[in-house]
């Protein structure tokens, strides 16, 4: 795991190699999403298509800050806010865009119904996801797909890429399961690190252990959310007040659903 440095600044978190942390949350994520740089390529290229180069961007769910890294080094006078609930995940990524003024970082429940007020603009040419909305059940899901039909601009685009499963399969899912946990338990014999171990590392950080403490005094272990089909994400999100969606990505197990305003 990433180890703070020797830095001269007053606080601990002066001499922290944020960075680093970034890039191990990177392999841990890749761990269980051998294609995620695929799916966030995609996602990239699908947000020069439908609103350009230059995008006012919400991060949702944003994490470390993973889309709005890609993001700014594709489109560099791109803008992103960043909004999550995890202490520890906010930290690194305050600490990796410290001196941006491109990015915008903000503590906010999803759950929370009045969670778009803390928010710095009312509206969005994009708004991006990834992995992150199974962690809620299909009703707030539905809520909250609702709110943000009314963050995104005419013309902009919502882009969720998630698992998204589909129950009237179950000989193809099963096989592919089985298929993604032999990967990944060949890669944890060659030393990949997993979700609990990366956890671990966190919380014996000096700076980001008290951080990842409160993370799951919120969260616990891991939120009980659901995975609903791709047919269910397009109907709900034309439902919620967007004109078209469609999966512009899909692998296996998982798809890119984009909506357009």
């Amino acid at each position: 795991m990433p180890q703070n440095g020797t830095g001269t600044g007053t606080g601990a978190a002066a001499g922290t190699d944020w960075r680093a942390w970034q890039q191990s949350w990177d392999r841990q994520q890749e761990w269980y999403m051998p294609d995620r740089e695929e799916r966030f390529r995609v996602m990239l290229d699908m947000v020069e298509a439908t609103v350009g180069r230059e995008p006012r961007v919400l991060d949702l769910a944003c994490g470390t800050g993973s889309i709005t890294d890609r993001l700014l080094r594709r489109f560099p006078d791109a803008t992103s806010t960043g909004v999550d609930l995890d202490p520890a995940l906010l930290t690194i990524a305050r600490g990796t865009f410290d001196g941006d003024d491109r990015v915008t970082l903000v503590t906010a429940d999803l759950k929370d119904p009045a969670w778009t007020g803390a928010l710095p603009h009312r509206t969005y040419d994009a708004v991006l996801t990834a992995t992150s909305l199974h962690w809620l059940h299909s009703g707030p899901l539905a809520g909250l797909y609702g709110q943000l039909a009314g963050l995104v601009r005419d013309g902009g685009v919502l882009m969720n890429a998630d698992r998204m499963i589909d129950r009237t399969t179950p000989r193809i899912n099963a096989a592919e399961r089985a298929h993604r946990h032999a990967l990944m338990d060949r890669a944890k014999d060659a030393g990949a690190v997993g979700w609990a171990e990366w956890w671990t590392g966190a919380a014996q950080d000096p700076v980001l252990a008290e951080p990842t403490a409160h993370r799951f005094r919120i969260y616990g272990e891991h939120a009980d959310g659901e995975t609903p089909s791709l047919q269910w994400h397009a109907e709900t999100l034309l439902a919620a007040g967007f004109g078209e969606a469609r999966a512009v990505w899909s692998s296996p197990s998982d798809s890119l659903v984009l909506a357009v305003k």
